[in-house]
């Protein structure tokens, strides 16, 4: 019993070494070519997009949401990527149907949205940012990331030239648009969002501000955006060339054409029999051939006694022959009738 364990041992170890080497031959053989288009930008969070998805629905659908993920990135840190994924999908499932979930999960797979973040992100970096701070506001040029210092910058905003806003620029509702514009630059769901969120949020509903957001990443990832739907084909030429005297051939495929030419009826006439017959006269009548072929090719008026039953002749053509090829000639006929009555006279 031990000798045959040990042969078995033996064995299975040979058969795990072979399927090992095996799998390297197979993989080393591999000629297959991957690639993949990366953009400038890098690589943009989910839960940014998801809220730009919403704002397409409406503004007040995109305010609901953020009310709802106002710290959700907190939760990446400890969560699978997949399982945050569903998380958003969860989220945003609380104002959309599932036909917009799938809508959204298709937006999330071409990332339609990634540019529209990275259009904030360049307008944050025009501003510029402050050093060291997660998100900052900007109150009419005035810049601070410490929100004890908004009530003191709001003093005398109106004395400075009021901010351009874009039209992609996410407003606060409020019914007054005749306020001091404060411009906050952050990314949803961080805990210094949230901060700034819930003053500027409450001065807004007070009538105070108007609250404008835009997107910024302080410390945007290394790995760049790679863009679905672009395809790579990898094309190898053979410069192998080859010599071939080709006039050989030639006069084969001229002589089978030939051939093939003599055995059909020309306007009534079977030229392969008459040349047999009158051996002596065979240039004239490859003469008189080739001028009724060449004739076949123009569209002459046909002649009142060519159109004599027409319909008789075709309908006769087709019921002599074979049921298998009836079908192929009634095609033929309808496709070129002017030519079929006036060449073979149906």
């Amino acid at each position: 019993m031990a000798e045959a364990a040990n042969v078995v041992r033996l064995l299975l170890g040979s058969t795990t070494l072979w399927l090992s080497l095996f799998g390297s031959e197979t993989a080393s053989a591999s000629k297959a070519v991957t690639a993949h288009l990366a953009a400038k930008w890098p690589e943009t969070p989910l839960l940014l997009e998801a809220s730009e998805f919403m704002a397409e629905e409406s503004n007040e659908k995109f305010w609901q949401f953020l009310e709802t993920v106002k710290e959700l990135a907190i939760y990446k840190q400890t969560e699978s990527d997949y399982s945050y994924y569903n998380l958003i999908l969860k989220k945003a499932g609380q104002f959309l149907d599932n036909l917009h979930i799938n809508l959204l999960k298709f937006a999330f797979s071409i990332r339609a949205y990634s540019p529209t973040i990275q259009m904030f992100q360049q307008i944050a970096a025009d501003e510029p940012p402050p050093d060291g701070c997660d998100a900052f506001v900007v109150i009419h040029k005035k810049h601070t990331c410490k929100i004890n210092e908004i009530k003191k910058l709001l003093k005398k905003a109106t004395s400075r030239p009021r901010p351009y806003l874009f039209k992609g620029d996410h407003k606060f509702p409020t019914s007054k648009e005749n306020l001091p514009v404060i411009i906050l630059y952050a990314e949803m769901g961080t805990r210094a969002f949230g901060k700034f969120h819930t003053v500027l949020s409450e001065k807004a509903q007070n009538g105070e501000i108007l609250y404008v957001l835009r997107h910024y990443i302080q410390k945007p990832v290394s790995q760049k955006m790679c863009l679905s739907g672009y395809g790579v084909e990898l094309s190898i030429k053979s410069t192998e060339y080859k010599a071939l005297d080709d006039t050989q051939v030639k006069t084969v495929t001229n002589a089978s054409v030939e051939d093939e030419v003599e055995t059909k009826e020309v306007q009534g006439f079977l030229f392969g029999k008459l040349k047999e017959r009158y051996s002596h006269l065979r240039d004239n009548l490859t003469a008189f051939q080739k001028y009724l072929i060449e004739s076949n090719k123009e569209m002459i008026p046909l002649k009142v006694w060519e159109l004599q039953d027409l319909s008789f002749q075709a309908a006769s053509q087709i019921m002599s022959t074979p049921v298998y090829d009836a079908i192929k000639l009634m095609k033929d006929i309808s496709q070129n009738f002017p030519l079929k009555a006036r060449n073979d006279r149906m």
